[in-house]
């Protein structure tokens, strides 16, 4: 069995929104089918690591990124442990790791979960094409590269002259592999109502995300300025629920949209949802809460920026998506989706269930390495 030690600097446990669970829950299916030690930061609470074993290594710091004395801890530990690779998450700690791989002859691995640095040009930063050289340096060093979609691996391969025999798709999954009972939908859809005072003629919209990101916090604008008046004035009842933290309800302009704040349990306002909205225009990489609201059967309607990497043809009519920017035709497949009966396919679980892509993943490193 491969002995895969995890180089994650930063906080992710417990997982609370959707990077930390895709780096959190990566990690406990991925460790059923290699022996997973993930060396990380004092900040994190390690007794939420299911199935591997997590340990401090790194202090809470700033400067943690370009601390050359944490190399020899982690050799230290890379070598007692007998590890035969290194997988770093995003390409930051990519000089880090090259030098590990060199001081103890194990297999790099580089854990994509977008083009960083497009993601920055799209956001503006002005540095963007100095962490692209440096993205490109990363993943050329490394053995195998895993992307969390098909474009991104298309991408890597053509620009940053990659082998496209170490490059695979794993990509960010959910940990149901068929849709929620009607017995489980009701009740939440129950739940939801009385705790926002929701009327019964009016359906549910939901929104997630996390409200420190730019990105996230446009769509929420985009929600309350403009979407939620182009329902009103269509005559479409309903009630636009936002969740996430570092929102409060001062910030909502329309009566229609309700800010939740942070929920401790986001499965139950999936179940509940008539619909989820994705009205992102920026970032990059794929958008774990479209993928996580197709898995709980909620019929979807996303900007093209939003749905990367979610193949509509995998979820039997249940996501419609609408060109950037387009609202009043957002608008228009809100309501046309609200007529969908159907359930999502059972394609879309074997492409994006945890279960099956770790396996993949392991596989692929093991057999590679043979």
């Amino acid at each position: 069995m491969a002995v895969v030690v995890s180089i994650v600097p930063y906080k992710f446990l417990p997982p609370k929104i959707g990077g930390q669970k895709g780096i959190a829950l990566f990690n406990q299916y991925f460790s059923k089918y290699v022996q997973l030690v993930c060396l990380t930061i004092n900040s994190n609470e390690n007794q939420y690591a299911k199935g591997y074993e997590a340990i401090a290594v790194f202090p809470a710091s700033k400067f943690r990124y370009i601390n050359l004395f944490a190399v020899f801890k982690l050799r230290r530990v890379i070598r007692e442990k007998k590890a035969t690779h290194i997988l770093i998450e995003h390409p930051y700690l990519g000089w880090m790791a090259f030098l590990l791989k060199k001081m103890t002859s194990t297999k790099l691995v580089v854990h994509s979960h977008n083009m960083e640095g497009l993601r920055f040009k799209t956001i503006g930063k002005w540095w963007w094409k100095l962490l692209w050289r440096y993205e490109r340096f990363t993943h050329r060093h490394a053995d195998y590269n895993f992307f969390i979609h098909e474009e991104d691996r298309q991408y890597a391969i053509k620009n940053f002259g990659l082998d496209e025999q170490k490059c695979i798709v794993v990509t960010y999954g959910i940990e149901i592999d068929s849709p929620p009972t009607q017995a489980e939908v009701q009740e939440a859809k129950a739940y939801v109502r009385k705790a926002h005072n929701i009327l019964p003629g009016e359906k549910i919209l939901l929104f997630t995300g996390s409200f420190n990101y730019k990105p996230n916090c446009d769509a929420f604008e985009n929600i309350d300025r403009i979407i939620a008046s182009l329902l009103e004035q269509k005559g479409f009842a309903c009630k636009i629920l936002i969740c996430g933290p570092w929102l409060v309800s001062s910030q909502v302009t329309h009566p229609n949209v309700i800010i939740t704040g942070f929920v401790d349990d986001i499965s139950i306002y999936f179940k509940a949802a008539d619909i989820f909205i994705n009205p992102t225009v920026e970032g990059g990489g794929i958008k774990t809460k479209l993928v996580e609201a197709l898995g709980y059967n909620v019929n979807s309607v996303s900007t093209s920026n939003g749905a990367v990497g979610v193949d509509p043809s995998l979820c039997n009519g249940k996501l419609i998506v609408v060109e950037d920017n387009n609202w009043v035709a957002f608008a228009k497949n809100v309501i046309k989706i609200s007529e969908v009966n159907a359930d999502i396919s059972l394609k879309y679980y074997e492409h994006f269930y945890w279960g099956y892509s770790t396996k993949k993943a392991a596989e692929f490193i093991t057999q590679s390495s043979r």
